[in-house]
This record gives C-alpha cells, sequence and structure tokens, in this order.
C-alpha cells in the first residue's frame, strides 16, 4: 500500500487506477529521508545545483574554450549558418583529413547566439547558460530518478505517479552536486555535454509518455514514440553520445513495459523453447517498437556518418596511448583500467584534472602491474551487481538493478574504444550521463542498508554529510575553472606526470610575461615527454626571443625531425636561421612551413622580411602582399610594404597602398602615421598632418608621432608647433634617433628669426 503523502500531485492515490501488471513494493518505506511535494522537491534540487556552480558566472574562457570560442569562425556574423552544418565542433571542414570529426552543430549554433547577444566574446553569458542548463537538467532529474526507481504507472487520469519520492529526491541531489560535473557546467566547452544531456532525458521521457494512455497496456502512442526518436537525433547533434538514448529506450520498454525476464529469455532461447511471446518478446508491440527504435538509430548514424564525409580522426599516441600498444593483452588491460579510474571518480570525485592524457596514466604492460587490483574489483563489482540483475527472484531489484547499469554502461560506450579509436585516456566530461546510473545505484544500495540499519537517521546523516562535502568540493573546482592559471596549477598535484599540464602552466605564465618561469615548466614537459613537438616550438620561441638562438635552433630542428608537417616550427627555425644570417637556410624552412600550411600569413611576413634584409625587394612585396590576400588585417605586412616603397623612392605606390591598407584597418594608428611620413614627403601636408593628429589621439605616448609630426611643420614652416611637437617627443623618448638634432636646427632658426626681427 503507497500513501497519499507520497506524492503531492496525486492526493487519491489509494483510488488511483495503475496501468501496470502488478504493483511493486515501494522502495521509500525503510528509507529515512525528506519528503517533499514534487514541486518542492524540483525547487531544493535547482536550489542547491545553483549554488554548487555559481560562483563559475564570471569566470573567463579556459582550455578548450579558446579553440571551440574563440578562435572558431563559426560563431561569426558573416559566417553562413549553413557552414555550421558542413564543420566540426572546432570550426573545420568535415571533409578535411585533419577535422576531428566532433559534429555537433546545435551546440555551436548556441555558442553563436550567446556571441551575438553579447555583442563579442564577453564569458559570463556563456557561463550563465551552462549553470541554467545544469539546474534544468538536475530538475528534470527528479521524474526520470522517479521512474528508474519507482516504475512508470498512471493515475486514471492519465496522470504519471511518483511511487519513490524520497529517494529519487536523493538520487536528483546526488547528481546535481556531483563534483565530476564540474568541467561541463564550468568548463564552456562542456556544453555540448549539458544540450546532450537534456534532450537525452527528455527523449527519455517523452518515450514514458507513448504509454500513458494504454488500455491494460495493449496500446501505446506511436507519436511519443517517434518524437524520442527525433529528441535522441538532436541529443546526438549536440554530442555523438546522445544516440545511446534510443538503445536505453529499448531496455526500458523490455524491463518495465513488458517485465521481460532477461534470464527466462535466455534459458528459452537456449532450449529452442517457442514460446517466446509468452516470454514477454512480443507482448505489446514490444518487437515492433524496438525495430522502430533500431532503425531510427540506423538511420540516424547512416546520415551522420555520410556528413562526415570520411573515416574517423586521426589521434596520436599521446592521446590514447593504450590504443596503440601492439599487443592486444596490453590494449585490454589498459582499457579495463580506465574504466576503473572512471568509475573511481564517480565513487571519489576528489582528484579532478583537466586533462588525463601525456603521461598522466602509465600503460601497464604486465599483470604483476599493482594496478591490476583496481581492475579485479571493478570486474567483481560489475559481475556481482550483473548477476543480482539477471537471476535475482525479486523482479524490483532485477529492474532498478538493470535500469542503473543499463545508464552507467550504455552512455559510456562511445567512449570506451570498443568500437573506435577516441582521442583521450579520462574525460570528465563523458561521465556526466553514466552519473545517472551510478546515482540509481547508489541510491538503492542506500534503500538496502536502510533496511537493514535500526539507525536509520545515522545513515541518513552520513548521506547528508557526503552530499554536503560534495556541494562544497563542487564550489572548490568550480572556482579552480574560473582561470587557466588557478585550473592548470590544480592540476600540477593531481598529474605530476602530464607533460601537457607542465606545457598549459609554461604557456599561461609566457602570456603573462614570465618567460623565466615559463621556461622550466616547458623545460619539464620536454623532459616528460622527449618528442613533445609543442614544447620544444614554444621553448624554441622564447630562447629564440632572448637570444639563446643555438638551443632555440637545436630545439627547432628536433621538433621539425619528429613532427615533419609541423609549420609553425618550420617557420620558427627559419626565423631563427635568418637572426643567425643563415638566409639560405631560413629561406627554405619558410617554404617548407608554406609548404605545410597554404595559407601561412605570418609565414609569408617572415619571408618578406628575409628578402628585404637580402634586398630583394620585390620578391618581399610580393610575400607581404600575400600575407595581406590572405589576412587582410596582417597590420605588420601593410606597414612593411609601405615602408619598404617609402624608403626606395615609390612615394605614389606607398600611398596607394597605405590607402588601401586604412581602407580594410580604418582604426589602426601605425597604419595612420606610416601613410602620414608618405604624405608629409609627398609635400600634402593638410592630409599629413590629419593623420598624424588622428595616430597621436589614439596613441598619446608615441614620441616618434610627435617628432615626425613636428618634421612635418618643420617643413611646412608652422615652427611654433613643430617646436610644441619636439618637446613633447623628446619628453616622451629623450634618447629619440634624430629628434634632439632636429630640435636644435629649429631653435637656431627661431634665434635667427627674432634677431632679424629684432
Amino acid at each position: 500500500q503507497i500513501c497519499n503523502q507520497h506524492n503531492a500531485e496525486a492526493p487519491n492515490l489509494e483510488q488511483a487506477l495503475h496501468r501496470m501488471a502488478q504493483t511493486e513494493p515501494n522502495l521509500d518505506h525503510d528509507v529515512s529521508w525528506f519528503l517533499l511535494p514534487s514541486y518542492w522537491a524540483k525547487m531544493v534540487v535547482a536550489l542547491i545545483s545553483f549554488l554548487c556552480f555559481a560562483n563559475s558566472y564570471d569566470g573567463d574562457f579556459v582550455f578548450d574554450d579558446s579553440e571551440a570560442i574563440i578562435n572558431n569562425k563559426d560563431l561569426r556574423a558573416e559566417t553562413p549558418l549553413g557552414d555550421l552544418w558542413h564543420h566540426d565542433f572546432w570550426g573545420s571542414k568535415l571533409s578535411s583529413n585533419t577535422s576531428h570529426k566532433s559534429y555537433r552543430p546545435l551546440t555551436v549554433l548556441t555558442f553563436r547566439i550567446n556571441y551575438l547577444f553579447a555583442g563579442g566574446f564577453y564569458p559570463v553569458g556563456f557561463h550563465v547558460i551552462n549553470i541554467i542548463l545544469h539546474c534544468t537538467i538536475s530538475v528534470l532529474m527528479v521524474d526520470v530518478f522517479s521512474i528508474l526507481l519507482g516504475g512508470l504507472q498512471f493515475s486514471n487520469k492519465g496522470r504519471r505517479l511518483n511511487l519513490a519520492p524520497k529517494t529519487s529526491l536523493l538520487a536528483a541531489l546526488l547528481f546535481a552536486v556531483h563534483p565530476v560535473h564540474t568541467e561541463c557546467v564550468a568548463g564552456i566547452v562542456g556544453r555540448a555535454d549539458l544540450l546532450c544531456a537534456l534532450f537525452f532525458l527528455l527523449s527519455f521521457l517523452g518515450y514514458c509518455k507513448a504509454f500513458r494512455e494504454n488500455k491494460e497496456g495493449h496500446n501505446f502512442s506511436m507519436f511519443w514514440v517517434l518524437v524520442s526518436v527525433i529528441l535522441g537525433a538532436i541529443a546526438m547533434l549536440c554530442k555523438e553520445q546522445g544516440i545511446t538514448i534510443l538503445g536505453l529506450n529499448a531496455v526500458f520498454d523490455a524491463l518495465v513495459i513488458n517485465k521481460l525476464n532477461v534470464l527466462e529469455l535466455i534459458q528459452k532461447l537456449l532450449h529452442k523453447d517457442k514460446s517466446l511471446e509468452n516470454a514477454g518478446l512480443l507482448r505489446k508491440g514490444l518487437l515492433f517498437r524496438i525495430t522502430l527504435l533500431m532503425s531510427g538509430g540506423a538511420s540516424i548514424l547512416y546520415i551522420r556518418w555520410r556528413i562526415m564525409g570520411t573515416g574517423p580522426p586521426a589521434f596520436t599516441e599521446v592521446d590514447n596511448p593504450a590504443s596503440f600498444a601492439d599487443s592486444l593483452f596490453v590494449r585490454a588491460i589498459n582499457y579495463n583500467y580506465y574504466y576503473s579510474l572512471n568509475a573511481w571518480l564517480l565513487l571519489c570525485p576528489w582528484w579532478l584534472c583537466f586533462d588525463w592524457s601525456m603521461g598522466c596514466i602509465p600503460l601497464i604492460k604486465s599483470v604483476s602491474d599493482w594496478r591490476i587490483i583496481a581492475l579485479v574489483a571493478l570486474w567483481f563489482c560489475l559481475i556481482g551487481l550483473i548477476c543480482q540483475a539477471l537471476c535475482s527472484e525479486d523482479s524490483h531489484k532485477r529492474r532498478i538493478l538493470t535500469l542503473g547499469l543499463g545508464f552507467l554502461i550504455i552512455p559510456f560506450l562511445p567512449a570506451s574504444n570498443l568500437f573506435f579509436r577516441v582521442g583521450f585516456v579520462i574525460a570528465e566530461r563523458v561521465i556526466y550521463l553514466p552519473s545517472i546510473g551510478y546515482c540509481v545505484l547508489f541510491t538503492y544500495g542506500f534503500s538496502l542498508l536502510s533496511k537493514q540499519a535500526k539507525k536509520k537517521k545515522i545513515l541518513a546523516v552520513a548521506v547528508l554529510g557526503i552530499l554536503l562535502i560534495n556541494v562544497m568540493r563542487c564550489a572548490l573546482r568550480s572556482s579552480q575553472w574560473r582561470s587557466e592559471e588557478q585550473l592548470f596549477r590544480s592540476a600540477l598535484s593531481v598529474c605530476p606526470l602530464n607533460a601537457k599540464v607542465h606545457y598549459n602552466v609554461g604557456k599561461n605564465l609566457a602570456d603573462k610575461g614570465n618567460q623565466s618561469a615559463a621556461i622550466k615548466y616547458y623545460r619539464e614537459a620536454v623532459r616528460l615527454n622527449p618528442k613533445y613537438v609543442h614544447a620544444m616550438n614554444n621553448l624554441g620561441n622564447i630562447l629564440k626571443e632572448r637570444n639563446e638562438l643555438q638551443e632555440a635552433e637545436e630545439l627547432l630542428s628536433l621538433a621539425v625531425q619528429i613532427q615533419p608537417d609541423f609549420a609553425a616550427a618550420w617557420m620558427n627555425l627559419g626565423i631563427v636561421q635568418n637572426s643567425l644570417r643563415r638566409f639560405e637556410e631560413a629561406e627554405q624552412s619558410y617554404w617548407t612551413a608554406i609548404k605545410h600550411r597554404k595559407k601561412y600569413p605570418d609565414c609569408y611576413y617572415n619571408l618578406g622580411r628575409l628578402y628585404a634584409d637580402l634586398n630583394r625587394h620585390i620578391d618581399a612585396l610580393n610575400a607581404w602582399r600575400n600575407a595581406t590576400v590572405l589576412k587582410p588585417e596582417h597590420t605588420l605586412a601593410w606597414n612593411n610594404m609601405i615602408i619598404l616603397l617609402d624608403n626606395t623612392g615609390n612615394l605614389a605606390q606607398a600611398e596607394a597602398v597605405g590607402r588601401e591598407a586604412l581602407e580594410l584597418i580604418p582604426n589602426d594608428h601605425s597604419l595612420m602615421f606610416s601613410l602620414a611620413n608618405v604624405l608629409g614627403k609627398s609635400q600634402k601636408y593638410k592630409e599629413s598632418e590629419a593623420l598624424f593628429l588622428k595616430a597621436i589621439k589614439a596613441n598619446p605616448n608615441a614620441a616618434s608621432y610627435h617628432g615626425n609630426l613636428a618634421v612635418l611643420y618643420h617643413r611646412w614652416g608652422n615652427l611654433d608647433l613643430a617646436k610644441k611637437h619636439y618637446e613633447v617627443s623628446l619628453k616622451l623618448d629623450p634618447m629619440a634617433p634624430g629628434t634632439k638634432e632636429n630640435y636644435n636646427l629649429l631653435r637656431r632658426k627661431l634665434e635667427q628669426l627674432q634677431k632679424k626681427g629684432s
């Protein structure tokens, strides 16, 4: 018997007509936990999930956000919306061999909407949407867990009944405050997982609605089954994991709607029993609905494969070392070890890291490795749960355990390396959906303990303590995701062997101008991974700027030897060789870089500088012109063209190039300055003066701007203004070359004029 107070939505519960074959035992009966009306339970879950991650709302763009958002041209208004359907998550063409193949156009569309509403790359709006999405998902989890834990039953008015209000609230709270979700919520790129989860849950709830109007279980709503398939497709367009909901809907249909006993069915199949209909396989249209789900899933996957254009993405050994192991045994052992670590993150989410690759988890190469114990423990627990799920005489227990294991395992399958190689070792974001299954199993275990425990309140206090610890851990981890410095440094203690962690700390320090500290971390990254070409490239760059050219050349030469198509390293090697005055080698390095990256404006710019140093002026101008064609806002290339043409006496050409550049980049003060110099030499004093003044207004502390304007006034005969700007220039830079001499000439001329006047 179920008490009225257990469901505020169905006050006449005792008189309700349940549309299921039998009434199951009440999971809440022995649980000492809060009993709240449905809307209050959802309000509590929403509030607590908000409190966990609220402090991430004003965080920066961090880690992968740069590539997926800031550098993604698909977010900008000038990119046609249609391109989103042909590009991957990072903005590259899906047909490209270098594409990541992560096809998530709906997620990118939400980023684009964020960008347009904010009027630019302001992270607050992006973070707020992520927090709202997690709160919404957590609220939906109350309904989902009420079905998973209490079963699917309806009143005579067609209203779904919550038969496990206490345990569904507990499970939803466990989900809402799980620290492993921080990456999805506080990291903006986690939007993909959140949107996928939202439509994943809506698909599941929609599938449940298909049975709302049953008459003794013989009918179902085809409309809601199709809606469920469509919502599953939308979930997949947010992230690939979304397609797994169709398999879970089929499992739910078999176990809950049709009360299928899997063990009994297997026995009948083994004994070739023809009475499969009695086993529930054909009853209530199950076979038809599963066929519909499978057909829908197959169609979605086929379309997805066609859109992808080519084969799966090409990952490197550092991304997923186990998948590159020659031995099948080594691969299998390490995959299973990764599974055990994912399970441990669900059980004890204390050691969290933004990246688990590059040596963070050394490979297990022998059975004598003590870490084998972890995967043995994992399979011991899984086999025990599976046996209980299949063999238990309690249908209620079988259903909950099977659904819990289904939600734990099935959404994780795309990340398991079983069907294709994935580009990571462990990724906390992919545990977002599997954590649903963990919460089901945890809550069911809590109910079993409560049934046996004499002091139920002590057990409830312990669980409440776990929730509070998780809330605090979420708040702490969210604060670490607020900035790259905090995020990267937090990983040093978790994954000290991860070369990428040291690389990212070094890069963050270098971006802030702390080159000495950055060198230390880059060197450690190279020590941990001697083939880490990106760390070599960045370290070589810093050494080049510090004029430590020999070591810079050694590092960059090694980088291109390890990865011959590394265009950036070839370009930087060319810059070093140019500084060492080995011009032929530098030119060859630049052209090799361009060979591997056809559209490389910075390389053309540096090639132009080399040609200018060699007095190959036409080649220099052509190289800089290529740079501006590929990147019209390349200010340095435009300036160098103007200055070279000016210095070689081609004032008309210099003026034409300067005007062309200013049309494309109208607010660049350095271009105004360069063109003003040309116009002054062409005796177009008025126009030159206007550009100088405009440049000075944009950058008032540039001594050269005031000095060259003074020269213009000097030539023009406007001596008082010339004197004023010479003095400003010397005040800003007393050592400015030529300015002091010109100022002294002007003073002598003014003195002569005064003598003549007197």
